[in-house]
């Protein structure tokens, strides 16, 4: 973070959105956007004044008054055409993507495509926003609810999935008749802010879209301001912990999908070959980086022996740049990323788990500057060990053996987060018994990543959120708007109070 200087004018920086347009910040603190492959400035990032983000929350409650009055139908017809215009910069939106994240281009696509589902699903929000009628409750007495907009909603979001989670806010709050602020990760927002600018082209009206970019400040202003209703956050726990009860105190509704520990347990009678690679997948999948990675299988039973298999596998993935060819693992977010992996991976060495695979100082040819850790693989991994209590964020796998499915099931459920976990086997019972008696709120059945498409609700649980409404799906239409509740009785013209059952036509 540095003051910019005249130095500084050959890199693009990001803008504001405010009111429909994309201006230029009069902060004095800028960050640099750093393309985690090469250490390349990409761009220059303004951590927004108080002034700027009151100016975004302005423009966002003077849109609201004409938004809300907009019918269901022209509200969707944007995301119809927004979904068009993603599809059709897909290949754009990647690259970008990858620039300034450094995952894998596939990977990058899939980003973008799975918030592109989202942005379907607010499409379809005439099907969705829908109250409800008991006719005559009384004597002539109807009483129907109504499934009105809050008004001004936030959303905070983390560098992981730069396209995704935006998508999961802006258009479902947007298209309920809500407007918004956006906060994206000061690290990577230019994806966002091309998502924003396609946003617009696809009939977003002034005011309704409105993004600010910062960093601890950011977050607090729009906790604290009076005039945001709701807000929507993903990211850690200390800081979504954080968001949830400042904002809270303000009065605001609040969703924090936050940080996890994901298990899977993998029975004897499971398909080797598909779990294993399954399992790869999801433990080094975009370097581990997101909250629904797989950093903790067991293995029970005869399983245990799967291990060198499991590390054979590993080994044959490839640490690169994500944008060359047939890369597996791209590099982690950051300098400061890469030493705290680093770092615990020294920890489990020293508090007595054996590693298996280290991934780190991979060589990557031509990136020597890279962020980059390979598949790194620890067994004999137990509670208490820094490698199991904390949450790594990188493509660290920590093996734990279990007797019966009954022991790895007590063990997940002693863990506090609860985001997903799965199982791989081929016994109906028991998966089965599984899904009813284990305690997280994601379950994957032979699926190592359990996050739901968006006809159904993001349903993390126990530490891993924080506020009873998921992000998409049904859940989020009832987090952004207000249920209102009306009881309805008419008289006619010469009723002196008691119903008259005679229905003139005069």
């Amino acid at each position: 973070m540095h003051a910019q200087t005249a130095a500084d004018q050959d890199v693009p920086t990001v803008k504001l959105l405010i009111d429909g347009q994309f201006i230029e910040s009069s902060t004095t603190q800028w960050r640099d956007v750093i393309n985690p492959a090469t250490q390349q400035v990409l761009a220059r990032v303004p951590l927004a004044t108080q002034q700027e983000i009151d100016a975004a929350v302005a423009a966002a409650q003077n849109a609201f008054k004409s938004w809300r009055k907009t019918p269901i139908g022209a509200r969707a017809r944007i995301f119809l055409r927004l979904q068009q215009l993603i599809r059709e910069n897909m290949a754009e939106l990647a690259a970008l993507l990858t620039a300034e994240q450094g995952k894998t281009l596939p990977d990058a696509e899939g980003d973008v495509f799975r918030g592109l589902e989202v942005v379907e699903h607010a499409a379809a929000v005439g099907n969705l926003q829908l109250g409800e009628l008991a006719n005559n409750v009384a004597n002539g007495v109807d009483t129907y609810t109504l499934l009105q907009p809050l008004g001004v909603c936030a959303g905070i979001t983390p560098f992981n999935f730069p396209a995704m989670i935006p998508l999961w806010m802006f258009p479902m709050a947007i298209a309920t008749g809500n407007t918004f602020v956006l906060k994206p990760s000061e690290q990577d927002p230019m994806v966002t802010m091309r998502l924003c600018e396609l946003a617009l082209e696809a009939g977003i009206p002034p005011g309704v879209l409105n993004v600010v970019h910062g960093g601890e400040a950011a977050v607090n202003a729009l906790c604290d301001h009076p005039a945001i209703k709701a807000i929507s956050f993903v990211g850690s726990t200390k800081v979504g912990t954080h968001v949830y009860h400042r904002a809270s105190l303000t009065g605001k509704r609040v969703q924090c999908m936050m940080g996890a520990k994901n298990h899977a347990v993998v029975l004897p009678d499971a398909n080797k070959e598909q779990t294993l690679n399954a399992i790869i997948g999801a433990a080094f999948g975009a370097a581990g980086q997101r909250c629904m990675a797989l950093p903790v299988v067991i293995l029970v039973g005869q399983a245990q022996q799967w291990v060198p298999e499991l590390v054979a596998k590993a080994r044959t993935l490839k640490v690169n740049a994500g944008t060359q060819p047939d890369t597996d693992l791209g590099p982690l977010i950051s300098r400061a990323a890469r030493e705290r992996v680093e770092a615990l991976i020294e920890r489990g060495i020293a508090e007595g788990a054996t590693l298996e695979l280290d991934g780190r100082n991979p060589a990557v040819p031509g990136y020597e500057n890279g962020n980059f850790v390979g598949p790194t693989i620890f067994s004999g991994v137990k509670p208490g060990m820094a490698i199991y209590d904390i949450e790594i964020f990188g493509p660290v796998l920590s093996l734990i053996g279990a007797d019966t499915l009954d022991e790895a099931m007590a063990l997940i459920n002693a863990n506090p987060n609860g985001n997903g976990t799965a199982i791989f086997t081929q016994s109906g019972a028991a998966a089965r018994r599984f899904q009813e008696d284990i305690d997280v709120g994601q379950v994957g059945i032979n699926v190592p990543i359990p996050v739901p498409v968006p006809l159904f609700s993001f349903t993390g649980s126990r530490a891993s959120k924080l506020g009873d409404l998921g992000p998409y799906g049904k859940q989020v239409i009832l987090f952004y708007t207000q249920t209102k509740t009306v009881t309805a009785r008419w008289f006619d013209e010469d009723s002196a109070g008691g119903l008259n059952t005679t229905i003139s036509l005069k």
